[in-house]
């Protein structure tokens, strides 16, 4: 029997992202979303819930998540459900949390929504105009001529 094992979620980074690195190098971000849903009850009344979502990021996708991602952008992540089980020191039970494993990421927000203490990059510059007083090229050959 086939399985599959595949999360997409888009939503607002709850808070910045903080990275840590493995023994080997290896970048690790995690990265929490609130992600928001709306609907109309039964009755017409509007309902609104939210889910708080945790997702781990690893290698160069951390890297240009901590590089890139800020508290309130838009993110859409794009990866797999993993089952994370531990004892708990203090009670001695089993506990486990159900994570997402980011693979992939899009970045959503617009550049304009530069966070404030970076400047925003300058506007291109349109090539300086030939000046119209420069005399046309009389000696050009009629294939030459732009017509």
């Amino acid at each position: 029997m086939p399985n599959l094992n595949q999360v997409n979620l888009i939503g607002n980074i709850t808070r910045d992202v903080d990275t840590r690195y493995t023994p080997s190098g290896t970048a690790v971000v995690e990265v929490d979303l609130a992600i928001n849903r709306a609907w109309k009850s039964d009755s017409g009344e509007k309902r609104e819930e939210t889910v708080f979502v945790n997702i781990t990021l690893f290698g160069r996708t951390a890297e240009v998540a901590a590089k890139y991602c800020h508290k309130g952008d838009p993110l859409f992540v794009s990866g797999r459900l993993h089952l994370d089980t531990w004892d708990d020191k203090q009670t001695g039970q089993k506990r486990s949390k159900l994570k997402v494993v980011g693979e992939q990421i899009q970045l959503l927000g617009t550049r304009q929504q530069a966070p404030a203490n970076k400047p925003a990059a300058p506007a291109p510059t349109a090539p300086p105009a030939k000046s119209r007083s420069e005399p046309p090229d009389l000696d050009a050959e009629p294939d030459d001529v732009p017509f």
